[in-house]
């Protein structure tokens, strides 16, 4: 097995070069490795020694060592349905009960099934946030390093403004127009049984707006301002309208009913509608909560 010679494309031009690695290996070699190689100088750049924090140039010439790939993480995948995409980002839909990033007892996840429809690309997307495994939705992603540092800058400095949620809820809601919830949120309990409880902790602010009010569930839009931990799960039951299926927040069984309708950042935005409501009236450019 001979070295691989690769040239540094635009979409990956201004990544440290580890990261630069770990995209072109596709998950196929881990980070302990890589950082081997790079110490023992088994990777060049320009044919010259470097080190695993320097950034790449577009038209840089990097060895990369012959390696053998682990095959478990490059199987083929079910594809996600692309809503958005241009040179720089991505927008994909995820169905509820597929966890955004994979880790212990998770084979499959959004972050994989990415690498899994982008195997072939020199930049590999990657999430650029997070959605609970239940929770459906729109998810960004990156196509360049580029796109995926703006996406990574926007949600820390806008924190969750740019996205619109649809929750359906247990009972009627009883506010017409929008009604900002503010609350303080803190996480209990032991690893891998955590919950969010209102009272103390971090500032928590949404706006929510009634789509379709009944008497035995209510469908609202939810937009946030922050980005606590199961936010919007917490602000609804604390108050006593908790999301159909969200057992573990006083929900019955079932389906969750949370679904991330919308993001608008300020290059595009990306919707899809969630596969438990026929027809969603999409009115989020009325409803800009400031």
């Amino acid at each position: 097995m001979a070295a691989e010679f690769v040239t540094v494309t635009k979409s990956e031009a201004g990544q440290k070069l580890i990261r630069f690695l770990e995209r072109r290996v596709g998950g196929a070699v881990p980070r302990s490795a890589i950082m081997r190689w790079i110490r023992k100088g088994n990777v060049r750049v320009d044919k010259g020694r470097c080190k695993p924090f320097d950034l790449v140039k577009e038209g840089q010439a990097v060895r990369i060592p012959p390696y053998q790939a682990e095959e478990t993480k490059l199987k083929q995948l079910p594809a996600l349905p692309i809503i958005y995409e241009d040179d720089d980002y991505l927008a994909v839909c995820k169905p509820a009960g597929l966890p955004t990033q994979g880790g212990t007892g998770h084979d499959d996840s959004v972050a994989d099934r990415l690498l899994s429809m982008f195997a072939d690309a020199a930049y590999k997307p990657a999430p650029a946030h997070r959605l609970d495994r239940d929770t459906s939705g729109v998810i960004l992603a990156g196509k360049s390093h580029q796109g995926q540092k703006m996406l990574s800058d926007f949600f820390a400095d806008h924190g969750e403004g740019g996205k619109f949620y649809l929750a359906q809820v247990e009972g009627r809601w009883p506010h017409e127009g929008r009604t900002e919830l503010r609350d303080k949120l803190e996480k209990r309990g032991a690893k891998g049984r955590e919950k969010v409880f209102a009272g103390a902790g971090k500032d928590a602010l949404s706006s929510v707006y009634p789509v379709e009010a009944g008497e035995k569930s209510s469908l609202l839009m939810v937009r946030l301002h922050t980005g606590r931990t199961h936010q919007i799960r917490v602000q609804l039951s604390s108050r006593g309208f908790p999301i159909i299926g969200d057992v573990k927040y006083g929900g019955r069984k079932g389906k969750m009913r949370l679904h991330c309708l919308c993001i608008k950042t300020p290059w595009f935005e990306a919707a899809c509608p969630p596969d438990w409501k026929d027809t969603v009236p999409i009115r989020y450019d009325e409803l800009i909560f400031v």
